[in-house]
């Protein structure tokens, strides 16, 4: 299934039906007074955050939305029938956004949040409705009232526990699929995962999802290489874990962590506050692991907070776990 976490749409919602001007027509009733009914509402179009859905996808193919107008109102006082609401759903974690002015108009994190963002138009009143002591017979009733027709923007930010970040080829992709179901693309060159892949992680009694977010190169805040598609999605994680290639000389690896980190604070302050571990990976080739260890001296990374691991074998990955739900059973200020 394709990933797309970025679509603009278009939605208006329905008129409102006309009130009718009639007047009441029967044997011997020669002077029947006005019996026209009111016109119905009509829909508003609602977004809604429904279980089940991953991406923007079906947005790409229909991007157009139109809800139906209320009923016109009828002789005898019969009133329209009020149009059922349009309901389109979206995935949690759906930002949604006026495209024109840019106002955000709702961020949908929960599965059953939702938002009116077109009501619908009210119906019309008929002409058995102004009729008054001075005024028996009106011969006059309201046209519906138009609805509202706008353009969003839906932005897509996944939702996670945990955001694996790192530099292209780092070994985030490995890193999830040894703890997970989940299976990325893997593979020796840069830009592998192309889009954020979620896996379900179950470690002492706790299920957390995990997401193994675009590598990013420097000057991602500004767009450069998946630049804000990686970096929009860190913004909804509990926790960053900096998955680090330890194959690398020590000052490479001091730079890796340093660019990542400029990078995020760049996009956002927040996210350099988070809570975060540093995951030196590929320690089981020779000599990766005393040059992790000089890294972690030059980076001045507290012990507690740097895990040895090897994505590929398996090692330090269950220790690496335990802090991840240490952490996150940690209670917030």
């Amino acid at each position: 299934m394709r990933f797309v976490d970025e679509v603009t749409i278009t939605v208006r919602s329905g008129d409102g039906g006309r009130g009718c001007s009639s007047f009441r027509r029967e044997k011997h009733v020669p002077r029947g007074g006005p019996d026209g009914g009111n016109g119905g509402n009509g829909a508003s179009v609602v977004l809604r955050a429904v279980p089940g859905l991953a991406t923007l996808l079906d947005f790409r193919y229909r991007n157009l939305f139109r809800a139906r107008r209320g009923v016109h109102g009828k002789g005898k006082k019969m009133h329209g029938r009020n149009a059922e609401d349009l309901v389109i759903p979206v995935p949690a974690g759906t930002m949604v956004q006026d495209a024109d002015s840019g106002e955000t108009l709702a961020d949908l994190t929960r599965d059953g949040d939702s938002v009116v963002v077109a009501g619908g138009g009210r119906g019309g009143r008929g002409n058995a409705t102004f009729a008054t002591s001075t005024n028996q017979a009106p011969d006059y009733a309201q046209p519906g009232i138009p609805g509202e027709g706008r353009r969003l923007r839906l932005t897509l930010k996944l939702i996670a526990s945990v955001g694996l970040v790192g530099l292209p080829n780092a070994g985030k992709s490995t890193f999830l699929a040894s703890i997970s179901r989940a299976r990325p693309k893997i593979a020796d060159y840069p830009f592998t995962t192309l889009s954020p892949v979620l896996g379900m992680v179950s470690h002492r009694d706790e299920d957390f999802v995990v997401a193994d977010l675009p590598g990013l190169i420097e000057g991602a805040h500004r767009g450069a290489g998946l630049g804000h598609r990686f970096l929009k999605h860190a913004e909804r994680t509990e926790v960053l874990v900096h998955v680090l290639d330890s194959s690398k000389p020590p000052r490479e690896i001091a730079a890796a962590y340093r660019t990542v980190r400029e990078e995020l604070e760049r996009f956002n302050p927040g996210l350099v506050a988070r809570p975060a571990l540093l995951a030196f990976n590929k320690t089981d080739l020779p000599g990766a692991r005393e040059a992790a260890e000089k890294a972690r001296a030059m980076l001045k990374i507290p012990e507690g907070n740097a895990y040895y691991i090897s994505a590929a074998t398996g090692m330090g990955v269950k220790t690496l776990l335990d802090a991840l739900v240490a952490l996150r059973r940690r209670p917030t200020a």
